[in-house]
């Protein structure tokens, strides 16, 4: 089974002050895509620069040519169907068709309440994600929507041209809530893990069978609606898990770790870009050689 190295950038750099170079860099090393985290501020960078989303994607759209860009993951936290839609047709048509959108239920961040909203329980993010991405499927396809739903409403809400991806750009639906994976199999294009939060302490074991448990249910799930598990991508973030602070030591760690979940069936790895004195911290001579030799050596 073939696999999939990619990347993901947290937008802490102003874009003249190293953000452009990352971007380029991602794509002169080989990545296949390059995200990006949606957030307003995200837990240990809260007081330190964060920027938005959105207009870095359509930056790096402009400065690169070929390697394809994402949110890993947007959520309903602060965004509005309507008006996600149309940012990201937008930001389609200006890569060229380039775009993926990682989309997930969100979670009890800092953004979560940066609106004034109370926190939601996560029964209420399952009902609203389960709203909001069938409705985002809508926007993203046909020429008008009208919808009055429990949390979202559109009226005549228009998408022209549409997507230059079509019938609209990918979904990767992060989930591994039975609702959010059965999006996934009907929705999605991929479906993305960052793992189990339980075994993110754990051992790699630990790890691996929590992994072949959630894979096992989006499995479950594309049985149910007849839907051939090669359709859809498997992505896993590898961020969190329990080799996370290993796996980028050197090209034989990670062509080990890379193994092991390929032989699970994940079809992309998505790795950090390091960033000093972090918890992403890492060797930047050691990340570029997995980037452009780690694949190759998975292969021999």
């Amino acid at each position: 089974m073939s696999l999939r190295l990619s990347t993901v950038i947290l937008p802490v750099r102003g874009w003249h002050e190293g953000g452009r170079d990352q971007w380029q860099r991602a794509e002169r090393l080989g990545f296949h895509t390059a995200y990006t985290y949606d957030h307003l501020s995200w837990r240990t960078f809260r007081d330190g620069p964060w920027f938005g989303a959105v207009p870095t994607l359509t930056a790096a759209a402009a400065a690169t040519e070929s390697i394809r860009l994402g949110t890993l993951v947007t959520s309903p936290n602060f965004r509005h169907p309507v008006t996600l839609a149309k940012d990201l047709m937008t930001l389609d048509d200006i890569s060229g068709g380039r775009v993926t959108l990682g989309i997930g239920a969100g979670g009890n961040g800092f953004d979560a309440v940066a609106l004034g909203q109370e926190q939601w329980s996560p029964r209420e993010r399952a009902d609203r994600f389960a709203e909001f991405v069938p409705l985002l499927d809508r926007l993203l396809t046909e020429g008008a929507v009208t919808h009055h739903g429990t949390f979202y409403s559109a009226e005549e809400a228009r998408n022209i041209p549409g997507c230059v991806q079509r019938p609209r750009l990918p979904f990767a639906v992060a989930a591994t809530g039975p609702r959010g994976v059965k999006l996934a199999a009907s929705l999605g294009q991929a479906w993305v893990t960052a793992g189990d939060p339980k075994v993110f302490e754990g051992t790699p074991e630990q790890s691996l069978e929590a992994l072949r448990a959630q894979m096992g249910k989006l499995e479950k799930a594309l049985v149910e609606i007849g839907r051939e598990s090669e359709t859809i991508e498997k992505v896993l973030l590898t961020g969190f898990t329990p080799e996370r602070g290993t796996m980028l030591e050197s090209v034989d760690a990670f062509v080990d770790f890379a193994g092991r979940h390929r032989e699970l069936g994940f079809t992309e790895l998505v790795i950090h870009a390091p960033i000093p004195d972090s918890d992403f911290a890492a060797d930047e001579a050691v990340f570029e050689r997995i980037a452009t030799e780690a694949l190759a050596q998975l292969d021999a």
